[in-house]
């Protein structure tokens, strides 16, 4: 498993402290010994990761808890196998269905909601399928009428990865009356998968002229270079909820659950859900994100998964 480290200058310092006491250049014999770093490993979702806000947080917390954060950036379920394995200390997804089944099967515990946006359809500022506006399912169902037809320039580019945003998408097929397996997946040309992250899935709709799913955090990290516009933005199933949880230490003993609580308990704090709510506003006029603290009516969870710290 290949994580993304950040790395610091607490080793090259090391080393130079070294070099001094051996070199007698120090000017004193008492130099308190460094406190070595405790490690974290989180596997997140993409969108958490491609937004970038990750790289804005993890320094925040790395400076707090004297810790180094190795992440591994994944679709929802590939992050799932991660804690089924044991391989990582926190989950940051964004699949209810799949967390509720994930902690009933005790490979995770402390589930805390911090974020929410929503999924967007996007596609050519055309529209071929003429969808503008609708609701999802009603431009789901055009977009597939359409691409079945045989209308060449309806193309919906599906992640196709077992993501969060896979499932979303699958379960708005579901609602639009479709079972997905019979009746989408497979069923002609203007289906086609990506099998790859959003950032990614974005390139490859925009260079086709296509439509996709994508939640819009990512999509207007990418707009500057896309010419894919928002298609439909509004509807109550593009609720897009997401959660950290420590993966089980009674399961996975080796995990660091004590970190992994102290990040699970960072995400929800006062000052990250500033920083959540304010990220993005300056560059794109709006935040990426929405902090959950304060909206849990609204997103349908508990006020405890927004508040509770875990203990």
């Amino acid at each position: 498993m290949i994580f993304m480290v950040r790395r610091t200058l607490f080793a090259v310092a090391a080393v130079m402290v070294a070099f001094l006491l051996i070199c007698g250049c120090t000017g004193t014999t008492s130099d308190p010994t460094p406190v070595e770093k405790q490690q974290l490993r989180i596997a997140t979702t993409t969108s958490l990761y491609d937004t970038k806000l990750l790289d804005h947080l993890t320094p925040i917390f790395e400076e707090k808890y004297n810790a180094e954060v190795l992440i591994v950036s994944a679709g929802t379920g590939k992050a799932l196998e991660y804690g089924q394995r044991g391989d990582v200390d926190v989950m940051m997804v964004h699949d209810r269905a799949r967390e509720d089944t994930f902690l009933a099967d005790g490979y995770g515990t402390d589930r805390r909601v911090f974020a929410y946006n929503y999924f967007v359809l996007v596609g050519p500022e055309s529209d071929p399928a003429n969808v503008s506006g609708m609701a999802p399912e009603a431009a789901f169902t055009a977009i597939r009428e359409k691409g079945m037809a045989g209308d060449a320039s309806v193309i919906f580019v599906s992640r196709g990865d077992a993501s969060g945003t896979h499932s979303k998408e699958q379960a708005i097929w579901k609602a639009a009356g479709f079972n997905y397996s019979a009746e989408v997946k497979g069923s002609g040309d203007w289906y086609q998968e990506a099998g790859t992250g959003m950032g990614a899935t974005l390139e490859m709709a925009n260079e086709k002229e296509a439509y996709t799913l994508s939640d819009i955090g990512t999509y207007l990290a990418y707009k500057g270079n896309l010419d894919l516009v928002t298609i439909v933005d509004e509807g109550d199933i593009l609720l897009n909820v997401y959660s950290a949880m420590q993966i089980n230490p009674e399961k996975f003993p080796d995990i660091n659950s004590s970190v992994a609580k102290d990040w699970v308990n960072f995400m929800i704090s006062d000052e990250i859900q500033q920083e959540i709510a304010s990220f993005g506003v300056d560059q794109y006029g709006q935040p990426l994100f929405y902090a959950a603290q304060n909206d849990w009516e609204k997103i349908g969870v508990t006020e405890a998964e927004v508040k509770n710290p875990v203990v």
